[in-house]
């Protein structure tokens, strides 16, 4: 059998044929935890950027309400589909170069925006967008499981997914904002502009690995993936994806089109303010750190999912503050849910690290494109009103399959 050797795992005096200790880890400092912010910020900058113009895109393409949802669900649905494959190319092949490639990759599509005109041009496209991000979504969290142990590992993760949340904030809120000074082809130039800077930014701050150990064989990968789909804490934390980026996408879809309509009528601009409630997210998600410690990774995604449809049913309310409340609550729900659930992953999966974050992603974002779909029935059928009725069920079965499935944190030895 052909045999690739790799390894991404600088030679270092006295570590190898012995376990590693602390001092072989990276060391948490101010510029490390704002590196893995920014990797968060550049690999979502783009994914959900036009929801707040989706009126807009939606006019000016001569789209269907399901037709414009999809402009959000095909990029989703392409990181479903590509996600367990990096993973496994990560296991290969390395880290750091494909985080900083996919950055890098995420700025060619924007950048083709400039040139689009109908909706299926626009969807291929998304298309594209999502082909690079699990290259950083997915490879990043095996990255941190490898680089970081125990509290330091949960804080860099938490930093992380706060990145991810202000870039998915920085994104709907640039692109609105844009459009209201120019017109949305040449915002998404200035889009790709950013993503470029920030593939030198990503490549000069994130430390190369220290404990990657590469796995080229395709039989050793096939088996590690049976392993894998028959872990049942990896399979409930894909469940709860599902339903979480389900509520996510579909929430923060079709409320723009809620808010656009009468008696709202909230410009590009104003919807992208909406997105503001993401910021509270960045500030809230950290606290998941704190929380996983003391009640565990189960209590505390019981707690979020919760929280999130308190916030879901608020968003019913006729007052456009209301709804914003609303949003602010399901939003931060979400958030330290996602945060919650990838510790859980990176501390439960020891083996394969990789390819279990990309079959988490993978089933993460067919959740993502069943809600835009889903959603854009429901909203359809029952307008604001249908959707948040479909957002509770799914979010309801998320709650039921943590409470009856996922363990507990497990109990110290007493002696």
């Amino acid at each position: 059998m052909f045999k690739i050797h790799l390894s991404a795992r600088p030679a270092r005096p006295g570590t190898a044929g012995r376990p590693a200790g602390p001092d072989d880890y990276h060391r948490l400092t101010p510029t490390l935890m704002l590196t893995m912010g920014l990797v968060g910020v550049f690999a979502f900058l783009q994914v959900y950027s036009v929801q707040s113009i989706l009126p807009q895109l939606q006019q000016d393409l001569d789209a269907t309400v399901v037709e414009i949802g999809n402009a959000v669900g095909m990029t989703v649905l392409a990181v479903a589909l590509i996600s367990p494959f990096i993973g496994m190319l990560s296991d290969a092949m390395g880290r750091k170069w494909l985080v900083v490639a996919s950055v890098f990759a995420l700025a060619i599509p924007t950048a083709l925006m400039t040139q689009v005109q109908t909706i299926q041009g626009l969807w291929v496209l998304r298309f594209l967008q999502g082909l690079a991000v699990p290259g950083v979504s997915v490879v990043i969290i095996a990255y941190i499981g490898e680089e970081f142990r125990g509290t330091s590992m949960v804080r860099v993760m938490t930093g992380y997914v706060a990145g991810t949340v202000l870039g998915g904030f920085m994104g709907r809120f640039l692109l609105g904002h844009l459009t209201e000074f120019m017109a949305w082809r040449t915002a998404f130039g200035v889009m790709a502009l950013l993503n470029f800077a920030g593939t030198w930014l990503v490549w000069r701050g994130l430390p190369a690995s220290r404990h990657f150990v590469a796995n080229a064989h395709f039989s050793s990968g096939m088996a590690t993936l049976g392993q894998l789909l028959r872990n049942p804490n990896l399979r409930v934390a894909c469940a709860l994806g599902f339903t979480v980026l389900f509520s996510l996408v579909g929430m923060f879809t079709y409320v723009n089109l809620h808010l656009a309509a009468a008696p709202y009528h909230f410009s590009p601009g104003g919807l992208a303010n909406i997105f503001s409630v993401y910021l509270l997210g960045a500030f809230v998600t950290p606290l998941a750190g704190r929380l996983i410690p003391r009640i565990g990774a189960r209590g505390t995604v019981l707690l979020s999912v919760a929280v999130s449809m308190v916030g879901v049913l608020g968003s019913l309310v006729q007052s456009s503050w209301g709804i914003v409340a609303g949003l602010a609550a399901a939003a931060c729900g979400i958030f330290v849910t996602q945060s919650s659930t990838m510790s859980f992953i990176a501390r439960r999966i020891t083996h394969g690290r990789s390819l279990a974050s990309g079959l988490y992603y993978a089933t993460y974002y067919c959740g993502g494109f069943v809600g835009a779909w889903g959603c854009g029935m429901a909203y359809e059928a029952g307008g604001w009103q249908g959707t948040v009725a479909t957002l509770i069920a799914v979010q309801a079965l998320g709650w039921l399959i943590v409470w009856r499935f996922m363990p507990g944190p497990v109990a110290p030895v007493r002696r």
